[in-house]
């Protein structure tokens, strides 16, 4: 059976098209997030409890809600507080305090160098980050990249998605939305176990190993592996695309 050509490129975002120490980044964000929460007048304790449970029912999300809504419900039922009332009123932490945790980051030339080549070779680009944060939340770390929204033609995120990585429905549901096939696609990404699964369905994968995840310390010597740069220089070699 031949296999389809690749047409379509997803790209993770933190520790990827954004070198980022992850478990800095969101030891910071969970301590923000409590702190502008309590200047609020809300408890701690409460938020964070509500904030923890909020993210793991999203990363088993089941589908039959989005990530907002599955998020929002268990954060109401955690904490006792109207979701709708402190969504509002937390907004605009995402364009204040949120843009503090850029201090993890180390944005690289490498990234927009990427996202423009595998455009202008007329391949789909798709941002499959874990779609655990709001839009605003994603506009800002793709600011820190020095990229924006408007250079994908699908970014992933918890008003929109109903499932996270690693769940393989998560794929699906970008596949479906964009009407591909997965062997038609090439998920690039830091992650062995959330990123790499993708393989699984069909897709190609390619391991960024700059911010390297491996929590399991799973083999990857059947990948295909570089850095943000050796990703560079393997986008310039990749064919023009076709279809």
């Amino acid at each position: 059976m031949t296999r389809q050509p690749i047409n379509t490129i997803l790209f993770d975002l933190d520790g990827t098209l954004l070198p980022l120490d992850q478990d800095q980044f969101i030891q910071d964000y969970f301590s923000r997030f409590v702190i502008k929460g309590q200047e609020l007048g809300y408890s701690p304790e409460l938020l964070l409890t509500a904030l923890q449970r909020g993210i793991t029912t999203m990363v088993l999300n089941d589908g039959s809600l989005s990530n907002k809504e599955r998020f929002d419900r268990v954060f109401e039922e955690s904490s006792g507080i109207n979701a709708a009332e402190f969504n509002e009123r937390f907004a605009p932490f995402y364009h204040h305090e949120f843009d503090l945790l850029r201090r993890h980051a180390s944005p690289s030339p490498f990234a927009r160098e990427i996202v423009q080549e595998v455009k202008r070779k007329g391949y789909t680009v798709v941002l499959a980050t874990n779609p655990l944060f709001p839009w605003q939340g994603t506009e800002a770390r793709l600011g820190w990249a020095y990229l924006a929204s408007s250079q994908f033609s699908l970014v992933t995120t918890y008003e929109d998605f109903h499932y996270a990585k690693p769940n393989l429905d998560y794929y699906r549901q970008i596949l479906q939305l964009l009407g591909k096939e997965a062997s038609s696609c090439l998920m690039v990404g830091n992650d062995v176990e959330e990123d790499m699964v993708a393989r699984e369905l069909g897709m190609e994968v390619y391991l960024v190993t700059d911010y390297l995840i491996n929590n399991k310390n799973k083999d990857i010597s059947g990948y295909r592996t570089g850095s943000l740069q050796e990703l560079a220089t393997f986008i310039k070699e990749l064919p023009p695309c076709n279809s």
